[in-house]
């Protein structure tokens, strides 16, 4: 059986990169991940398109942040890939960007070693948005060296 066009294609993922810059200032970028390898998961599976993006030590955190909740400007504790499962939240960086994510959207979080602005922010501003929790999937990774990563060092 060969395949059809779309079997053949990889797939792209869109995700939110929010990193800091050399002046220690958060922003966010829209990227894409794009390495993907078609391959069985193991036994009787069929092929599917897999992007074995890190092998790392990791901690994954089930979060719900309530209606009306707000992260007030701080950094993400650790480079963290978001992962909304129900509802929306947002981010906003230092460079003014807001952007609303709901179910299924990605946000790799890696604005670690920002410098304080005119107003005192640091790191994002986070919240809910609409009247319903959001509930996250968090995968945390360990070490220091995705602290550095910037847009497009993911593919």
């Amino acid at each position: 059986m060969s395949d059809t066009k779309e079997e053949s294609n990889p797939p792209k993922f869109i995700y939110w990169h929010v990193w800091t810059d050399d002046d220690g200032v958060s922003h966010q970028t829209r990227c894409e991940l794009t390495n993907f390898e078609k391959e069985s998961m193991g036994g009787d599976a069929a092929p599917q398109w897999n992007n074995r993006l890190l092998t790392s030590e990791s901690k994954i955190v089930f979060a719900e942040l309530p209606v009306g909740w707000v992260g007030e400007w701080h950094e993400n504790p650790q480079p963290q890939w978001i992962i909304p499962l129900s509802g929306k939240w947002f981010v906003e960086t230092m460079d003014g960007i807001r952007v609303e994510m709901g179910a299924g959207e990605i946000s790799f979080g890696g604005d670690q070693n920002t410098q304080p602005n005119a107003e005192g922010n640091q790191g994002h501003l986070s919240g809910t948005v609409g009247d319903e929790p959001a509930k996250l999937m968090i995968i945390q990774l360990e070490g220091g060296r995705y602290v550095e990563l910037r847009p497009g060092d993911f593919s």
